[in-house]
C-alpha cells in the first residue's frame, strides 16, 4: 500500500462521494413542490389588486414602522386637500378614477384596476381629486414612522394658486 491512502479509506470515499452526487440528483429531479407542506384552515380574500405604470419605487421609514392598510372613499366631486406622507404608501384604485395634482403642479389621472406609490415628505405635496360620476374606492397600505399620522395638510403651491 505505502505512503498513499489505503484501498479500503479510497473506496468509501468514492462510495461517499458517488451517495452524494446521487442524492443531489435524485432531489433536482423532484419537484419542489414535494418538499412543501400542504396548508390547512387557511383562506383569503383578494381586496384590490392594481398594475403599475413602471417599476414601484419604496424607501421605507428608518426604525419601527406602522404598516397599515385601509380603504379610501372619495365622492364625486371630492378631494383630499392638498397634504403630504410621512411615509410612503402604495394605493390600488378599486373603482373611479383618481386625478392627483402634484406639486410641480403636474396631473397624474389612475384608473381601477392601476396602482400607484406616493413618496413620502413634505417635498410631495399633492392633492387627490375625483372628477367622475362614481365614487373613488382606493385600498392604499401606508409605511409609516411609528406613530406617524396618515397625512398632513399642507397649503396649495404656489403653480396651484390662482
Amino acid at each position: 500500500m505505502g505512503q498513499g491512502i489505503p484501498e479500503v479509506v479510497r473506496g468509501a470515499r468514492s462510495r461517499r462521494n458517488l451517495l452524494v452526487a446521487g442524492t443531489v440528483a435524485a432531489v433536482a429531479v423532484v419537484p419542489s413542490a414535494a418538499l412543501a407542506t400542504p396548508g390547512s384552515g387557511v383562506s383569503g380574500t383578494v381586496l384590490a389588486k392594481g398594475t403599475s405604470a413602471g417599476t414601484l419605487r419604496i424607501k421605507p421609514p428608518k426604525g419601527e414602522t406602522d404598516v397599515v392598510v385601509r380603504t379610501i372613499t372619495i365622492a364625486p366631486g371630492g378631494s383630499t386637500g392638498w397634504h403630504h406622507h410621512p411615509g410612503p404608501l402604495v394605493a390600488v384604485v378599486q373603482a373611479g378614477t383618481l386625478t392627483r395634482t402634484l406639486d410641480d403642479c403636474s396631473v397624474e389621472v389612475t384608473s381601477a384596476g392601476q396602482a400607484f406609490v406616493e413618496p413620502s415628505g413634505g417635498k410631495h405635496v399633492h392633492v387627490g381629486r375625483n372628477l367622475g360620476t362614481e365614487p373613488v374606492v382606493l385600498y392604499v397600505t401606508y409605511l409609516l414612522p411609528k406613530g406617524a399620522p396618515f397625512s398632513v395638510d399642507e397649503p396649495a403651491p404656489d403653480c396651484a394658486q390662482g
